[in-house]
């Protein structure tokens, strides 16, 4: 019989929706834990219950740290992973004098290997036990992201990012290859183990119609994946798809009259939408991956979270490594605080929180099975230090809730915070 593991520490997990139902969606116990066999979560409750009741498990005392569920990053760019925090560029800029020239590198598989290695091993220091990766136009680098994923026991997405027109030599397929490779590519990944494939045109301005058009009938035929692109991240871009597809009526009618619109249709940033788009994502189930970071970092404009929670629209979090500035998703939830300062509703640490976590797991389809620690849901958890700096520790000590406790961490908190990592059940930090 596998062996039980009890975790204990402070347990926090959501039972509704805080956007909704405010801070009391979210359950906090502060002699908590979780047992864990199996790869899953078995119990969460008090302490002392569960010792009581797993008398044989194995114990791991976490003392007074939280354990949550991993952070679920629902928008990244790994091939920009050697590229993070470079100067000054605006979005199209910034793809022609970094992106692209670093995403040629992937066609050598040792390079592409190197990366996503080092990627998954950036993503699960800070606490990110599930990301969503756009990879590049070479199947290779999916292999080499998939293998590396797979070797850490992780449940990750990704896919091959399409570009048929406006982009450099060696970073151009076709709309045959583009659908050739993807079909491929889901055959050789989707499903196995905890991998999952999803079919990735980067954003209208790289792809001709023709190729919006092959991916959306190859995503017609394989509705079990997600699809992932961008939408409305810049005013520059909106312009420059407006003057590509003039006989759309907006950024999102493009990927509409492609077939690339419905339920599992993951849109990066999504900032600037016109009522009728609004309107669409609704109706359709269209989530958005909200990138806080890089929407700062390269002046993109400020994202209604609350807004879009309003009208029904899944938000999950995202770091957009490289574009966003860090691999952290304590400070993109930073980010996110400051972004809703900027527009007037600031959040709540439990919304952010639940954005890294369960919203970003609604946004990937995934919230059966990671982003809450809950019985029967597989163990991906981390343990945060909410006195991991000395800094922190004094503003912590002065809280009144968890809330207070917590917000210090969100704010000033990084990889230091992250005290604990549990995979499938694996302890990542232990071994």
């Amino acid at each position: 019989m596998p062996t039980t593991e009890l975790i204990l520490g402070q347990t926090l997990c959501f039972t509704g929706d805080p956007f909704q139902d405010g801070p009391d969606a979210a359950s906090h116990n502060r002699h908590g834990a979780v047992a864990v066999r199996d790869g899953k979560i078995i119990d969460v409750g008090d302490a002392d219950t569960l010792r009581n009741g797993h008398p044989q498990a194995k114990v791991t005392d976490q003392g007074d740290a939280l354990l949550m569920a991993g952070f679920v990053d629902s928008h990244v760019h790994y091939p920009q992973t050697g590229i993070i925090a470079s100067w000054g560029k605006r979005l199209i800029d910034w793809l022609n004098s970094y992106t692209f020239p670093e995403e040629t590198r992937f066609k050598d598989v040792d390079y592409a290997t190197e990366i996503a290695e080092v990627y998954c091993d950036l993503a699960l220091t800070n606490g990110t036990t599930t990301a969503a990766s756009y990879c590049t136009i070479h199947p290779e680098s999916v292999d080499a992201y998939f293998t590396a994923a797979q070797a850490r026991g992780m449940r990750m997405l990704g896919g091959k990012t399409c570009m048929d027109r406006n982009a450099p030599d060696g970073l151009r397929d076709t709309a045959r290859s583009a659908y050739d490779d993807s079909k491929a590519l889901i055959d050789r990944w989707h499903g196995v183990d905890r991998l999952s494939y999803i079919i990735t045109p980067r954003f209208a301005p790289t792809s001709s119609g023709e190729q919006l058009s092959a991916l959306g009938a190859l995503w017609s035929e394989r509705p079990d994946c997600l699809m992932q692109t961008h939408l409305s991240e810049q005013h520059e871009e909106i312009a420059w798809v407006k003057d590509l597809f003039p006989h759309a009526r907006d950024y999102l009618d493009v990927y509409e009259q492609h077939g690339l619109v419905g339920e599992g249709a993951v849109m990066g940033h999504a900032i600037h939408l016109t009522p009728r788009e609004i309107d669409r994502m609704s109706d359709t189930g269209v989530r958005v991956g909200h990138c806080p970071t890089s929407n700062t970092f390269i002046g993109s404009g400020l994202c209604d979270v609350t807004g879009l929670h309003q009208r029904g629209i899944p938000v999950g979090l995202a770091t957009d490594t490289g574009g966003g500035s860090s691999f952290s998703m304590l400070r993109t939830m930073a980010s996110a605080y400051e972004v809703g300062q900027l527009r007037g509703t600031p959040l709540h640490p439990a919304q952010l929180l639940y954005l890294a976590t369960v919203g970003s797991s609604k946004a990937l389809g995934l919230q059966d099975k990671i982003g809450n620690l809950a019985t029967g849901m597989e163990a991906d958890l981390i343990a945060l230090d909410l006195s991991s700096t000395p800094a922190i520790a004094q503003r912590s000590k002065r809280a009144d809730d968890i809330w207070e406790a917590v917000f210090p961490t969100i704010m000033m908190g990084d990889d230091r915070a992250i005290s604990g990592v549990w995979v499938n059940g694996r302890d990542m930090r232990g071994g």
